[in-house]
């Protein structure tokens, strides 16, 4: 594996694997890498001859008082996880590379970027946009794979590659969990013990809400009952728990077709974030 910090370092590894015709795949992460990040490189394994991984904790997606500064950093550590797992490239810029003196270009995705983590964090969408095509501009990747963990980065993902006709693959690889159900996440390593054994009420309150949903409850008063259950396991503030169209993830107040419910909130320092899938029929 070849870990790499300059452009120009960058763009004659790419040139030199590309070389044979085959495909290269790319996962962008910001680092403290664990088992949901290895799935993304297994999948992009599967759809790529060559694998690279980005790691760079990209400051424009972190918002004032936000955790940029405490957020977990250890690529020692993630290197020897890629190499074990026979990633081709490791891309590991500097911010000094990354966004050079006068940088003063930002990508907006408006829509899909708007509500939900676009709300409770504004700016949060242009700073992922813009560090994702300055990746695919540097890396080209022919497929690039994202966990479904941040789904609503995904959708701005989507939205992006499409309307500005890039030719990159977008994968989406389902959420990874730990086997009492809770999302993986680098932010994990934020809670304490007890901390710990409380989170499990989001991804438990999202599965319950699911089923009143989907058994025809009325579903503001399941996101209403979920938002009461996180309350008293502790978490505040709520930022939302939603019902949105799996696509465009406008509101739905009636479940009459594909949705997902996307739910927000911070369990003493830590936001913790997780959705699923809501099936009409």
């Amino acid at each position: 594996m070849q870990t790499l910090r300059d452009l120009p370092a960058l763009r004659a590894a790419v040139a030199a694997l590309k070389r044979d015709g085959k495909p290269l795949a790319l996962v962008p992460t910001m680092g403290a890498l664990h088992d949901g990040h290895m799935a993304l490189v297994e999948e992009a394994r599967r759809h790529g001859r060559h694998v690279a991984v980005s790691i760079f904790v990209n400051p424009k997606q972190f918002g004032p008082n936000e955790d940029l500064d405490a957020y977990p950093r250890r690529e020692a550590k993630d290197a020897q996880m890629l190499a074990a797992a026979a990633v081709d490239i490791l891309w590991a810029p500097t911010v000094e590379v990354m966004y050079p003196v006068g940088f003063a270009t930002n990508i907006s995705v408006s829509g899909v970027s708007e509500g939900l983590d676009g709300a409770a964090r504004p700016g949060h969408f242009d700073g992922v946009a813009t560090v994702v095509t300055k990746l695919f501009n540097q890396v080209r990747p022919d497929v690039a794979i994202f966990g479904e963990k941040d789904y609503q980065q995904l959708a701005v993902i989507r939205r992006m590659v499409s309307d500005l006709d890039l030719p990159i693959e977008i994968i989406g690889m389902p959420t990874q969990r730990a086997e009492d159900g809770l999302a993986l996440s680098s932010r994990n390593a934020y809670l304490s013990e007890e901390e710990r054994k409380a989170a499990l009420a989001l991804p438990r309150a999202l599965g319950e809400a699911k089923r009143q949903i989907e058994k025809g409850e009325p579903v503001e008063g399941a996101l209403a009952k979920a938002i009461t259950t996180l309350g008293q396991h502790g978490f505040d503030p709520v930022d939302y728990v939603t019902l949105c169209d799996a696509a465009t993830l406008e509101p739905m107040t009636l479940l009459d077709r594909p949705a997902r419910l996307l739910g927000a909130a911070r369990l003493g320092r830590t936001r913790l974030i997780d959705n699923i899938a809501v099936d009409p029929a």
